[in-house]
This record gives C-alpha cells, sequence and structure tokens, in this order.
C-alpha cells in the first residue's frame, strides 16, 4: 500500500526530532517557591519534600544566589512562622517591621534584576489556619479583603514584583488592585490563584508551613475538583478586576483547566506543580520505581504542552542544574 503520509520522517533523528519539537523547557519557564524561617544560619529539610528546604534569611539569600548563577529568574517565598506570631487577624502578615517583610527588601536589594513574588493570605499567620477571618465556624469573605488589602500594600512596599492572592475570597483582586492603584504601586503585578481546588495533594506543603486549618477543611472556598466550567467564570472576574496572570492549582491533576483557560483568556497562564505532586515523584524514584530526571522532565513538559507560560515548581533548581550540562 503507497503512504503519502510517513510521520516517521520528521522522528528519524535526533537533530530532526530537535527541530520540530513544539514545546521546549526553559528555566525561564520556572518560578522557585522558598520557605523562610526564623534565626539565623537555620536550614531544615522538609521530610514530606526531599531536597526541599526551610531556610533563615541569611541562608535563604545563599539559595537565591546559586539559582540565579544557573539562570533561575523568578521566586516565590512562603514564611514559615512560630504560634506566638499568629493570631486570629493574621497581623504579623502585615507587620512592616516583621520577618516577611524584612526578607523581602533584603532579596530585592541584594537580587534587583529578580521578579520576585509573594503570597497573600492568612493561613500561615492565622492561629486558625484559614485563608480568611473566621466566626463560628465561618470563613467571612468581605471582612478578609480588608486584611489581603494590608498585606499586598505592605509586600509592595517591601519590593515585590508580583503580588500572589491564594486565598480564593470573592472579590479580592479587585480589592487589592484598588489599595495598590491608590498607594501608587500601578507597575506591582497580580497572579491571582484563579482556579486553586480543595486538593489532597497540599498535605507537604502544609507540613512545611504549619497551615493546617485547625479545625474543618477549605471547601468553601478552594474549587471543588468536579468542576471545569467554574474555572472559567473565576477567570472571568479576576481579569475583569486587575489580574495580570491567572494561576491552575494544582497542575497534574487539573492539565485540563490549564488547557481550558489557555484557550479562553489572553493573559498569561500560569501553574502551580504543588508539593504533592512533588513529593509522589521522589517517593517513587527513591523506591527505584521511576526514573526521576526523566519523568521531572516529562512532567514539567505536560504542563506546559497543556498550555502553562509560567510553572511554580519545587523541580525548578533540579531542572536548571540539568540544563546547564
Amino acid at each position: 500500500m503507497f503512504k503519502t503520509k510517513r510521520p516517521r520522517r520528521n522522528r528519524k533523528s535526533a537533530a530532526i526530532r530537535a527541530m520540530v519539537e513544539e514545546n521546549i523547557l526553559s528555566v525561564n519557564d520556572f518560578i522557585f517557591p522558598l520557605f523562610l524561617i526564623e534565626g539565623t544560619n537555620e536550614k531544615q529539610e522538609i521530610e514530606s519534600m526531599p531536597g526541599i528546604y526551610r531556610y533563615s534569611l541569611d541562608l535563604l539569600l545563599e539559595e537565591i544566589k546559586e539559582c540565579v548563577e544557573l539562570g533561575i529568574k523568578g521566586f516565590c517565598v512562603f514564611p514559615s512562622l512560630g504560634d506566638d506570631k499568629k493570631d486570629k487577624y493574621a497581623t504579623e502578615g502585615h507587620n512592616k517591621a516583621g520577618l516577611y517583610s524584612k526578607a523581602l527588601r533584603e532579596i530585592k536589594l541584594k537580587f534587583p534584576e529578580v521578579a520576585l513574588m509573594t503570597d497573600i493570605a492568612m493561613d500561615p499567620y492565622s492561629s486558625d489556619g484559614h485563608d480568611g477571618i473566621v466566626e463560628n465556624g465561618e470563613i467571612l469573605n468581605d471582612e478578609t479583603l480588608e486584611v489581603l488589602g494590608k498585606m499586598a500594600l505592605a509586600q509592595a512596599e517591601a519590593g515585590a514584583d508580583i503580588l500572589g492572592p491564594s486565598d480564593m475570597m470573592d472579590g479580592r483582586v479587585g480589592y487589592i488592585r484598588n489599595v495598590l492603584d491608590k498607594a501608587g504601586y500601578t507597575h506591582v503585578s497580580i497572579m491571582s490563584y484563579t482556579a486553586k481546588y480543595a486538593s489532597a495533594f497540599y498535605g507537604p506543603f502544609r507540613d512545611a508551613l504549619d497551615s493546617a486549618p485547625k479545625f474543618g477543611d477549605k471547601k468553601t472556598y478552594q474549587m471543588s475538583p468536579a468542576n471545569s466550567r467554574e474555572a472559567l467564570i473565576e477567570a472571568e472576574l479576576d481579569i475583569e478586576e486587575g489580574a495580570d496572570m491567572i494561576m491552575v492549582k494544582p497542575a497534574l491533576a487539573y492539565l485540563d483547566i490549564i488547557k481550558s483557560l489557555k484557550d479562553n483568556f489572553d493573559v498569561p497562564v500560569t501553574a502551580y506543580n504543588v508539593s504533592g505532586e512533588y513529593a509522589m515523584l521522589k517517593a517513587a524514584a527513591e523506591k527505584g520505581w521511576l526514573d526521576g530526571e526523566k519523568v521531572m522532565m516529562e512532567t514539567l513538559l505536560s504542563i506546559k504542552r497543556a498550555g502553562a507560560d509560567i510553572i511554580l515548581t519545587y523541580f525548578a533548581k533540579e531542572v536548571a542544574q540539568l540544563l546547564k550540562k
């Protein structure tokens, strides 16, 4: 039988395969999440995330320096604080003299060229472990916005380039944009956690920050894993309210959502390759069940192929080291 189409001709050598590759991973695709703790000369490995550490500020700056030398340009810092810094209204979250603000200022002073992203949510600072103010077991939406606005302003003043509201309160993007613009921070970007699902893949991250809810769950504000059309509603609202970039979290179980947002909206789409996704690949590699490096690269490529312009991933440094070889 005569065949006019033979797709294998475009796969017959490494050189030709490289020429026709549709998606290529680069360090420019990554934002590296980092964990900040109090103290000096402190480095604590997170048991459920092999190779990932909590750093005191002095060592965090050293880690960022190593990563910048590898070509990584984006970093997102998450604070892990003791219970003595937590209260019902997450006041430490907008303490301009606190550890987080100090760290942001130091990072931008030493590395002005990096894109510094922050996290806006109450849970790292809340004695309730929730992303909003809790009253009688209910998460209050509008009252929480005022706290988030204070956090946003403190982070912008400290030098953040991109703010990441991860709380999933209704209207928070518009509220934050208004606070920033009124204060003259029109240049500060908002990367909204647009489609953040109530996922079981967050466990290791909550270990890292000791930020698990003290009661209940987050299903009244994070999205149901069963829903996809709802993500379009969230994205449209966030963009109308002023989001510069929109995020899907987690990534691997939600590749369809990444593609849907990419197909329907013109702003950059980000995907968060979350802690549980990292942990399960690391565990399988340690057992010898999977080739860790190959599966890592295939996983990240799948996220990019689905439509992610930017990937927050704990693999960022490891991939950068591989690409440097």
